[in-house]
């Protein structure tokens, strides 16, 4: 089978194929994480980010090759999850931007589309690390570009460009230590192979038919968040308080302008305008435009006036209006607090209703700061609203929030400055993606919080009263000063540095290298504390997972009093998943 360009039809069952393929493989990129612990989760986000790109492209499924690129790039840049989600997203990001002007692609424009992907996906991380998914892309890309001077054929091309990535895979422990001590190729490389491997199925006619493309994950199960409001910390439900009548803007719509539909001679469209077109009746607006299509979320109390305002633009797809009185009186009927929205709206986070008229909330209105935070387990995001976080994304390790969830967040709060604290090292990209997204309409400053102790340490040392550069100093400081130890399992059989570490036994991870390793929990435990605890330090904070038990804990706690007779201990009930103890020394 041969075949001299691929269009859009073709490009659409590629990226199922791919996206089919990797989400087959999923955990098998997760069990080559690097710590053999039960929570690597490359392959999670990869899956995530694919699926959401591939959902997108669902609702915009015809035209030419570039214009169904474009409609995967925005997807997948909203839906990229983990730093392996957000250097895909950009991978496919470049591949659009230069795709975009063609209908179809041939074998040299293939493998330029490529290359400019991997151009802008180097250009979008601070400090590119060879033996990584940049690295298989790149060495795929660059054999593209020479092997396409050499064939018209896009299947010979995709056979050279797959063999040329699993050639780069198998050399990334050559090239980055950690994965060679530890027997393991780099995941996100992985996760690309499976992608390009199901291209290459596709063009083969190998690829098992797919009737749809995969659903989207519920924002709930994986990234939902919750915004934080006075009401909430009062006897009586948020809800229970809310008049019916008092919901201003009721009608929840969200829709879908097609700029390339409907017959007419489209207005030049302007964002900024737009969106304040549409809080003259509305709030909770959310607007992702390119040049093809704009996806627009409000709450409205005109519908037909945003409708009429959007059919300027082109013809208008994927209606859903739900009307929220008529589902606050149904939530009051049955005695409910919150009410199960429709999946669509699943992880639309709700919004204070502004006052009747104003376009915009006056600055002096706002409040000077608002906080966004990651965190894993009731306790720990309890710990989080006490010290006046106004947003709690739930997410972790295991469950890397989204770009879009970030943006969502941040439209939700009405502050002047909005801090973000990541708190995991692998969530950061995605955090300042959203930044990076909302930089002609917020100020957002993400604080690069790697782990809870840290974002609980920077939530501490901010001060109402100071600057916005005096507060990202003193968090910063703070952040820096902070040890963190965390406790787990290992899931199989390693050696790390000096440490031979047997499947089932525990692991103690000061910051972020294994350090400690014993049969038990505690004596693991014990040993992480110890290696933590040198001279000078004052101050440890234990927070205890939820598979923690009371004993264990009291006899570790019985062991610091003994053996650091000077050192402040504080204990609090974090409830985080995988890890048993999150230990914070300070000094």
């Amino acid at each position: 089978m041969s075949k001299r360009s691929i269009n859009g039809t073709d490009f659409t069952a590629m990226v199922l194929a791919g996206a089919k393929r990797l989400g087959d493989h999923a955990e098998h990129v997760n069990s080559l994480n690097v710590f053999p612990v039960p929570d690597g989760d490359t392959g999670t986000n990869m899956n995530l980010t694919m699926t959401a790109g591939v959902a997108e492209l669902n609702n915009n499924g015809s035209g030419g090759l570039g214009s169904r690129a474009n409609t995967l790039s925005k997807g997948l840049l909203m839906g990229a999850r983990g730093n392996s989600g957000v250097i895909l997203s950009q991978l496919f990001r470049g591949f659009a931007r230069y795709s975009s002007s063609y209908e179809e692609l041939n074998a040299i424009q293939f493998a330029a589309a490529l290359q400019s992907g991997v151009d802008t996906a180097y250009k979008a991380v601070v400090k590119p690390v060879e033996g990584t998914i940049l690295t298989v892309a790149k060495e795929a890309a660059k054999h593209a570009v020479h092997q396409a001077r050499r064939t018209t054929d896009i299947v010979d091309l995709m056979a050279d460009v797959l063999a040329k990535a699993k050639e780069a895979l198998a050399n990334t422990p050559e090239q980055l230590p950690v994965l060679k001590q530890v027997g393991v190729v780099d995941s996100g490389g992985q996760g690309l192979v499976y992608i390009y491997e199901g291209f290459m199925e596709q063009l083969t006619g190998k690829a098992k038919p797919i009737d749809s493309m995969p659903a989207q994950p519920k924002a709930g199960s994986v990234s939902a968040f919750t915004a934080v409001h006075p009401a909430e910390h009062h006897d009586a439900t948020a809800q229970a308080k809310l008049d019916t009548e008092d919901i201003e803007f009721l009608y929840d719509m969200e829709f879908f302008i097609n700029r390339t539909l409907g017959g007419v001679s489209h207005a030049n469209f302007d964002e900024d305008q737009f969106r304040k077109a549409l809080s003259l009746n509305g709030d909770s607006i959310i607007v992702i435009a390119d040049d093809e299509v704009i996806k627009v979320h409000v709450h409205s109390k005109a519908p037909g006036e945003v409708l009429n305002l959007a059919l300027k633009y082109g013809e208008i797809t994927q209606i859903h209006i739900l009307n929220m009185r008529e589902q606050h009186r149904e939530l009051l009927s049955t005695g409910l607090d919150a009410a199960p929205m429709p999946e669509l709206f699943a992880d639309i986070p709700a919004e204070p209703a502004r006052s009747e008229d104003p376009a915009e909330v006056p600055a002096d209105e706002l409040a000077p700061y608002g906080f966004i935070a990651v965190a894993s387990g009731q306790g720990i995001s309890d710990i989080f609203k006490s010290l006046g976080v106004d947003v709690v994304l739930s997410g972790g390790q295991t469950m890397n929030p989204s770009t879009e969830d970030f943006v969502k967040a941040i439209h939700s709060i009405s502050a002047q400055h909005v801090f973000v604290l990541p708190n995991n090292s692998n969530i950061v990209l995605a955090a300042q993606q959203a930044r990076d997204l909302l930089e002609d309409e917020r100020s957002v400053t993400v604080i690069p919080s790697k782990s809870i102790p840290q974002g609980i340490a920077a939530a501490f040392a901010f001060q109402e009263e100071e600057s916005v550069e005096v507060n990202t100093d003193s968090m910063l400081n703070a952040v820096s000063h902070v040890k963190t130890g965390q406790v787990t399992y290992a899931i199989r059989d390693t050696m790390f540095d000096d440490l031979e570490i047997k499947a089932g036994h525990y692991i103690g991870i000061e910051n972020s290298k294994i350090v400690a390793t014993e049969e038990q929990l505690l004596e693991t435990s014990q040993a992480l504390l110890a290696k933590m605890l040198v001279g000078g330090d004052e101050i440890v904070t234990l927070l205890i997972g939820e598979e923690a038990t009371e004993e264990t804990t009291e006899s570790l706690l019985g062991w610091l009093n003994e053996t650091y007779p000077d050192v402040e201990v504080e204990t609090h009930d974090g409830g985080q998943p995988i890890y048993y103890y999150l230990f914070s020394v300070e000094s």
